[in-house]
């Protein structure tokens, strides 16, 4: 689980620059999760995606894991297959330097 989430979510927020406030969990942090079900296996359908663009170049690719419930800043936006958190909600992030540079 530990690489899992260095490789998904740590290392990530470390090359934008967005470390420790993204990409950990602890007091202080925004608390962004997101709930995994490894073992959902579902086609990807553009329907099913909530990232603003009209079309995928996977619709129809059969995949095995999928995401379940996403957690922002210790709110639920998303369940299930619906957007459920208020619209309007995110915010724009002042990043630091890339750890890499």
């Amino acid at each position: 689980l530990q690489k899992f989430v260095e490789l998904t979510a740590t290392n990530h927020a470390r090359i934008y620059g967005l470390y420790p406030r993204k990409g950990s969990i602890g007091i202080g942090f925004d608390a962004d999760v997101v709930l995994w079900n490894p073992k959902l296996a579902k086609p990807i359908r553009q329907a099913d995606l909530h990232h603003g663009s009209d079309y995928t170049p996977w619709e129809g690719v059969d995949i095995t894991g999928w995401p379940v419930t996403t957690i922002v800043r210790g709110r639920v936006v998303y369940e299930h297959g619906r957007l459920v958190g208020d619209k309007g909600a995110g915010e724009v992030l002042s990043r630091g330097k890339s750890s890499l540079v």
